[in-house]
C-alpha cells in the first residue's frame, strides 16, 4: 500500500507507529533483553559479553546487530575487536522504566522472578534511592558480590569487592555497619540473594539490592571505577 492510499484509508499514520513497532520488535526477544542488562556493567567485546550471558558468539554478535539498528547500543572496533555499550544514558532509563512497569502490571513475572531468586520478602529488598540515602548518611556497608573484572568496570562508590565466590570464607570479616546490602550484575541474579544468606547466618543484618548493579546504572547514580 502506498503513502498516498494509506492516507485515504484513513491510516496516515502507519509509518510512525511501524518505527514505534521496530523498536519494540527489538526487545522483543530474551536473549536480547539479557544482553541489555549485562551492557549495564559497561563496554564489553562481543567475546566478553557472549562468555557472560553463557551465548555462543555468532548468536551474541546477531543479536547485538538488531539492537544497534534500534539504536539500543553502540559499538566500536579496536582492530579485530568490536565493543559494545548501552547508547546512551536515556537507554538506561528507558530500561529501567520497563522493567518496573513490567514488575507493577504483571504478577505471573513477579511469581516468576520470587521463585527464580527464592527471596519472598524476607530478604527486605533495598531500592537504588533507599541506598543511596543510606550511603550519604554513612550508615551501611556495600558489597558487591561480581567478579573483579565487572568490579573494576564499574561499582557502586565505597563498595567492598568480594566476589560469591569468597563469601563463604570471608563473611566474619564483613560488618563495621548496622546494615550491609549486597548486590549482583542485573534483576534476576542469584549471587546476591546467597551472599545475603551466608551473612544472615553469620549474624549480620543484610539486605539484597533491588534489581542489582542494572537498578543502581539504570537510576542514573554514581559509578566508581577501580
Amino acid at each position: 500500500m502506498s503513502a498516498e492510499d494509506r492516507a485515504r484509508s484513513g491510516f496516515p499514520e502507519e509509518p510512525i507507529y511501524a518505527e514505534l513497532a521496530r523498536l519494540g520488535k527489538a526487545l522483543a526477544s530474551p536473549v536480547r533483553l539479557r544482553l541489555l542488562d549485562v551492557l549495564e556493567s559497561g563496554e564489553l567485546t562481543v567475546d566478553e559479553l557472549a562468555a557472560t550471558a553463557g551465548l555462543p558468539v555468532k548468536n551474541t554478535s546477531a543479536q547485538l546487530q538488531q539492537l544497534r539498528a534500534a539504536h539500543l547500543v553502540q559499538s566500536r572496533r579496536d582492530g579485530t575487536r568490536i565493543h559494545y555499550r548501552i547508547a546512551s544514558e536515556a537507554v538506561s532509563m528507558f530500561l529501567g522504566q520497563l522493567h518496573d512497569f513490567a514488575l507493577d502490571t504483571a504478577a505471573e513475572l513477579r511469581e516468576q522472578v520470587t521463585a527464580h531468586l527464592g527471596t519472598g520478602d524476607q530478604l527486605e529488598p533495598v531500592t537504588a534511592d533507599r541506598l543511596a540515602e543510606l550511603l550519604a548518611d554513612g550508615n551501611v556497608t556495600v558489597i558487591d558480590v561480581r567478579t573483579e573484572a565487572d568490579y573494576a568496570r564499574g561499582h557502586i562508590p565505597g563498595a567492598l569487592s568480594v566476589p560469591i565466590r569468597e563469601m563463604a570464607e570471608r563473611v566474619q570479616e564483613l560488618g563495621g555497619h548496622d546494615m550491609i546490602v549486597a548486590y549482583c550484575q542485573g534483576p534476576y541474579c542469584v549471587s546476591s540473594p546467597r551472599a545475603v544468606r551466608l551473612m544472615t547466618e553469620a549474624g549480620h543484618t543484610a539486605r539484597i539490592l533491588h534489581g542489582g548493579w542494572t537498578a543502581w546504572a539504570r537510576a542514573g547514580h554514581r559509578r566508581q571505577t577501580a
